[in-house]
């Protein structure tokens, strides 16, 4: 008796962490891992040096190179969409139908980003960039229509990440849009689409300026902070901001067209120099 007692106990001893390790096998096949992000490889380092070198085809190359390699990337995703925009901005305006392509897939990569991660705030801020244009583009009613979604897409990359310089500079030209949307254009906006964009200049400025400080080198925000300035009538502070904003490195192509035109308003509004009197 006391013998079987024994072997029970042996058993017991032998079977129950045996059970215990069936067990944990049986609930880690069952309960899913948890989706490791995929990183980027160091190509995407070249791929960033050319776009800032504005040599769009050789950054396409190496980010494409990138993605095939890793297609559930998130990151690489982004900024294909970023890159696209940045395509799409170079081209000339003669070329509208060629500039919304690029727009349109900036859409889309913007779009993959978000389902491959949806906590990252760039795909919801390239979205916006892409849908704005495109808006921008079309027309007015467009855009009237476009407004809400990206308004909503802005908001959640900015509650993903409220330091997202770049979203913070698009919400800044939304409401600067919204606020010039004048009443005979918001009483057709609520009578035939049902909403209109809500925003005015000191939202506008304050999301300029918390860009700025985040990313002093972006010249459109220099510029659309001045731009904002003259229509407060402002006219020092937004010339000391395009004196700044010209003298700013060229990141972007669409930034040599801003620099045109604040040169043309700096003449247009510097106080005319007195001219000098030969003793």
């Amino acid at each position: 008796m006391n013998s079987a007692k024994h072997q029970f106990r042996y058993l017991r001893l032998w079977l129950y962490p045996l059970l215990a390790f069936s067990l944990l096998a049986l609930i880690a096949s069952v309960i899913p891992e948890t989706p490791v992000k995929e990183r980027a490889g160091a190509g995407v380092d070249l791929a960033d040096k050319e776009l800032r070198r504005m040599n769009y085809p050789k950054a396409d190359s190496l980010y494409t190179s990138e993605l095939r390699k890793n297609p559930g990337n998130a990151e690489l995703c982004w900024k294909l969409a970023r890159l696209e925009v940045s395509r799409g901005e170079s081209v000339s305006f003669e070329n509208a139908d060629a500039a919304l392509q690029h727009y349109r897939k900036a859409a889309e990569y913007a779009r993959t980003s978000i389902s491959l991660d949806s906590t990252n705030s760039k795909g919801y801020t390239w979205l916006a960039a892409s849908l704005g244009i495109m808006a921008d583009k079309i027309g007015t009613k467009e855009k009237l229509n476009r407004a809400n979604e990206i308004k909503r897409e802005l908001d959640t990359a900015l509650r993903h990440n409220p330091n997202d310089e770049t979203a913070l500079s698009l919400l800044g030209s939304y409401y600067r849009e919204a606020a010039n949307i004048g009443w005979f254009n918001r009483v057709l906006a609520s009578t035939f689409i049902g909403h209109v964009p809500k925003g005015n200049y000191e939202l506008a400025e304050k999301a300029f300026r918390k860009a700025m400080s985040l990313d002093p080198e972006i010249i459109r925000n220099y510029h659309e902070l001045a731009l904002i300035c003259i229509e407060k009538g402002n006219r020092e502070e937004a010339l000391h901001l395009m004196k700044i904003a010209v003298e700013k490195p060229v990141l972007f192509a669409s930034d040599k067209r801003r620099i045109e035109k604040m040169r043309a308003l700096l003449k247009k509004y510097s106080p005319a120099q007195p001219s000098t009197l030969s003793l």
